[in-house]
C-alpha cells in the first residue's frame, strides 16, 4: 500500500466482554513497525469520530471488531467491502446508539458521513472475531483472547499485500 494512507481502526465496547476485541487488537498492533502511511487507532465506541477522521483522506480502512457470523468463538474472518455498498436505500437517518454499533452499523454510518462530505475510502476490510459473550463485563473470553495474534497477523497480511516492511 505504498504511497497510500491506511487507517486500522479497532472498534467495540470494552465494557461488553468480547466486544472489546477490536481495541485489544489495536493495542497489539501498536507493537509492530508498520509501513509509512499506516495509522492504528483504538476507536472503541467512537464511530462518529471515526467517520470524521476518514474525512482526512484515507485510501484504505481496516476495521477490527467482534463479528457475529455463527462460527465457533475465536474464529477470525476477513471481509472486503466498499462503503458505498452500505449506504441506506432511502434518505432516512436511523438513530445511532454509539454503545451498540456492530460492524454493519459502523459501515453504514461511515458511508453516510463520507458520502455527504464527498470523501471516499477506496478499500474497506473488516477483520472480525466470533465472540463467545457480549454480556456486561470487562475482559475477553479465552477463545477471543487467543485470537488477538491471529487477527493482528491478518491485518499485517493485508498491509503486506503490497508492502513488505511490517515487522515486529
Amino acid at each position: 500500500m505504498t504511497g497510500q494512507r491506511t487507517l486500522v481502526a479497532g472498534i467495540g465496547n470494552i465494557f461488553l466482554g468480547d466486544d472489546g476485541f477490536g481495541s485489544a487488537v489495536a493495542r497489539e498492533l501498536a507493537a509492530y513497525d508498520l509501513p509509512d502511511g499506516v495509522e492504528i487507532a483504538d476507536i472503541g465506541i467512537r464511530g462518529v469520530h471515526l467517520g470524521y477522521q476518514l474525512l482526512d483522506g484515507y485510501d484504505t480502512l481496516v476495521l477490527v471488531d467482534a463479528l457475529q457470523r455463527g462460527e465457533s468463538p475465536g474464529t477470525v474472518t476477513t471481509l472486503r467491502t466498499h462503503l458505498a455498498a452500505h449506504l441506506p436505500d432511502d434518505d432516512s437517518s436511523a438513530p445511532v446508539d454509539p454503545h451498540a454499533m456492530g460492524p454493519d452499523a459502523v459501515l453504514a454510518l461511515l458511508a453516510r458521513l463520507t458520502a455527504s462530505a464527498g470523501a471516499a475510502v477506496d478499500t474497506v476490510y473488516v477483520v472480525g472475531c466470533e465472540p463467545a459473550s457480549l454480556d456486561d463485563g470487562i475482559g475477553l473470553s479465552p477463545a477471543v483472547e487467543a485470537a488477538i495474534p491471529l487477527a493482528a497477523a491478518a491485518v499485517i497480511g493485508l498491509l503486506n499485500a503490497e508492502e513488505s516492511t511490517c515487522t515486529r
